[in-house]
């Protein structure tokens, strides 16, 4: 068979799957701007006045697993601290670090040993003992041997006193609303909704003291900036739209809240998984599929959560190869959900969805740059295909990622400097060229991470919030 005719019949299922995204984005912008413009009529600070004297407000207990994170987890806990919310307790699980993670903990917060006992609800690697603070009686540490983060939450969830858990990463901080923010849609509903996630942004370059962003600026890093722009573009338009319709498979680990019944009743996190976050949320929506149960999971704009972004190609491959397995992992482990009538949208829009745009997304556009390469220097395939080809690249990256800022702009005030707009803009313009190749590179390392099985972590190296004001 002719090779050309190959070629132009593989550049035009390249330009029809990167079409049919295009699409998908478009409608998933149309629901995030119609449900945003609605959210930002609200008046959010009398609604948050009234839930912080509503008894009817559930109690959270948060926690915090921990990991060598000695360089963000005081910052982190006095966020936590500091939180508008009428009743929490804050329990950070430290998973065998290595480091000074425990040490600084019981330090700051003047702890001593406690004899609260723990619930066996979950199977859990050996709790070595328990802390309490002084300065803050319902501040607790837990020691424990490395387990893993799905361990370590576990372990946090046997220790938990309250109905509903807010895990949190241990680099992250909270704004002093983002709790009541994100409990609202389950005080409002009475538990309709089950599981409710936070918007996450990255924090590297702000000034932060006591747990408190005291003044939030962009930096120059371009790393960081493209990481910016890519977090408000799956924040601001994918999981609105699934969450409108009750179909959200991934909440972030480093912010979100849980029904704890629910949890333990699914079996808790997995910890044969790398992505212990998503594999929970797929599990609790099989399990209220399964039982008739009349709940929901939610994503929730307007909580934000801020954490650290990498700052070197390195730690960036680390992180996107695990997101990429942690994904390939959850989505075959419940493949039973795909197009199964049982499970309705979830199984007919929502994991389709991910399989076809997310898991193997990457070998598409892989498939996509080889052409244009092959095109743009040979005369053996359509060069008209080709430029279609980067067109679609660059309206899928930079041109929605370009109006997914601004509508964050328009509803939440954030961004609003013209100064940074036009610096997030015109970062995304080149996301084609240079980000997205290193990515897609990152997201097909992780799917063969996980045809052959390989299960290690890798270490994040954090910075520290704060530290480095140039990032």
């Amino acid at each position: 068979m002719d090779l050309t005719y190959i070629g132009n019949i593989v550049g035009m299922l390249i330009i029809l799957y990167m079409a049919a995204i295009i699409i998908f984005y478009l409608l998933m912008m149309a629901v995030a701007y119609k449900t945003l413009a609605k959210r930002k009529r609200l008046d959010h600070d009398w609604l948050e006045e009234e839930f912080q004297m509503n008894v009817f407000t559930k109690p959270v207990s948060i926690l915090v697993p921990a990991f060598n994170e000695e360089l963000g987890i005081i910052e982190s806990l006095h966020s936590l601290i500091t939180l508008k919310y009428p009743e929490t307790e804050i329990i950070v699980i430290d998973d065998g670090s290595t480091d000074q993670t425990a040490q600084i903990v019981i330090e700051t917060f003047d702890m001593v040993t406690s004899t609260r006992s723990l619930n066996t609800d979950l199977p859990t690697e050996k709790i070595l003992c328990v802390f309490q603070s002084k300065l803050h009686p319902k501040v607790f540490l837990i020691r424990k041997e490395n387990g893993g983060k799905a361990d370590a939450l576990n372990a946090g969830i046997n220790f938990s006193r309250y109905p509903y858990f807010c895990s949190i990463d241990g680099d992250s901080i909270l704004d002093s609303n983002s709790l009541l923010r994100v409990m609202r849609p389950i005080i409002e509903s009475d538990g309709k909704v089950a599981v409710a996630g936070g918007n996450v942004r990255i924090a590297n370059g702000n000034d932060i003291h006591f747990g408190a962003m005291v003044q939030k600026e962009l930096g120059n890093h371009p790393l960081v900036l493209m990481q910016i722009i890519e977090y408000l573009r799956a924040f601001m338009l994918g999981r609105i739209f699934f969450s409108r319709f009750n179909m959200v498979l991934i909440v972030s680990g480093a912010f979100s809240i849980f029904n704890k019944r629910i949890v333990i009743e699914a079996g808790g996190y997995a910890k044969d998984v790398i992505g212990e976050d998503m594999e929970l949320v797929v599990k609790v929506h099989a399990h209220i599929r399964k039982n008739k149960m009349d709940k929901q999971i939610e994503f929730v704009p307007d909580p934000v959560c801020w954490t650290e972004a990498p700052t070197s190609f390195p730690v960036l491959r680390r992180q996107r190869r695990r997101w990429s397995q942690g994904l390939f992992e959850s989505l075959w482990k419940h493949k039973y959900i795909t197009m199964n009538p049982k499970f309705g949208r979830l199984g007919f829009i929502a994991f389709p969805y991910f399989w076809l745009f997310e898991a193997l997304g990457a070998l598409v556009e892989l498939a996509g740059y080889i052409y244009m390469i092959i095109a743009f220097s040979t005369d053996q395939l359509n060069t008209e295909f080709a430029l279609i080809i980067l067109l679609t690249l660059v309206i899928y990256g930079s041109l929605f990622s370009s109006l997914s800022l601004l509508i964050e702009s328009w509803t939440t005030n954030r961004y609003i400097n013209p100064k940074s707009i036009i610096k997030l803009v015109l970062i995304s313009l080149t996301e084609t060229f240079w980000y997205r190749p290193l990515t897609i590179m990152f997201r097909l390392e992780g799917m063969i991470r996980f045809i052959f099985k390989k299960q290690d972590w890798g270490n994040m190296e954090r910075k520290g919030l704060g530290r480095d004001r140039n990032q």
